[in-house]
């Protein structure tokens, strides 16, 4: 009978060492977890305001220099020709500056039969997208108006300028800008036949400055990968500490039988 008792003591000691031993590694696991999921919220959430700050900056160089170039808006074509061909070449993030009448574009820095002001469905100041324009078909432009009375300034840039923005969030997260009912991402356009995944942990935002739209968000399945990846590099370590706890407890287990057998045997 006292050997089926000390089996039985045995199989529940080890028992219980296995679930002592395995609770580090699950609330690691689970704390893992959190933290992972709280993390790729917290850079979603902060990376659509980051973005809108930098965009914003980029945009205000543009506008600076339609502002400048304003001082020529209603002078004739070949008056203003030559200084608005100077301020593009000194501008690494211009491509070309129009003046418009009642907004009509009647001197360009570049002589293209795509009208950029067709671009703006109406008088307002705003920044637009312009994609396969016949005078760059393979690249998406950038366009500002700036309109005071009948007189206004046409500015262009090319999208890599915005690109490059969303570029700089090495995170894996996908950023996505909208100009009304166009937009683009780093890697495409609204030429593109879907827009890319953004289906995990998504936010988006509105420039208070420009009214532009970012959004922001991660691919299907990249937390699911990031987890695994991360998973792979804690799970040693985790493992370990549960081994190192199930050796400590079952030696304490152990100790304790040995000093409960002594003491019956010394009072036998």
């Amino acid at each position: 009978m006292s050997r089926i008792k000390t089996a039985g003591q045995s199989l529940v000691e080890l028992l219980l060492t296995l679930v002592i031993s395995l609770l580090p590694v699950g609330s690691g696991l689970m704390i893992m977890f959190y933290q992972h999921d709280k993390k790729l919220e917290e850079t979603a959430r902060i990376s659509v305001g980051e973005a809108i700050y930098s965009v914003d900056l980029a945009l205000d160089r543009i506008h600076a220099s339609a502002a400048a170039a304003m001082k020529l808006a209603g002078a004739t074509c070949e008056r203003a020709q030559g200084q608005l061909s100077e301020q593009v070449a000194m501008a690494p993030h211009l491509r070309s500056l129009a003046l418009t009448v009642d907004g009509r574009s009647y001197c360009d820095t570049l002589k293209s039969p795509f009208r950029l002001d067709s671009v703006f469905p109406d008088g307002k100041s705003q920044f637009r997208l312009a994609l396969d324009p016949l005078a760059s078909p393979n690249a998406v432009l950038l366009a500002y108006q700036l309109r005071e009375k009948n007189l206004g300034v046409i500015a262009t840039s090319y999208g890599t300028l915005l690109r490059n923005e969303l570029r700089a969030f090495q995170t894996g997260l996908t950023l996505l800008l909208e100009f009304g009912d166009m937009y683009l991402w780093a890697d495409g356009d609204s030429r593109d036949p879907a827009r890319p995944s953004q289906a995990e942990f998504y936010h988006e935002g509105v420039s208070q400055k420009y009214g532009y739209t970012v959004k922001a968000g991660y691919a299907q399945g990249f937390a699911a990968n990031e987890t695994r990846r991360t998973m792979k590099q804690l799970f040693p370590s985790l493992a370990l500490v549960g081994l190192i706890t199930g050796a400590i407890t079952y030696w304490g287990l152990f100790r304790q039988r040995n000093l409960r057998a002594r003491s019956a045997a010394s009072k036998a």
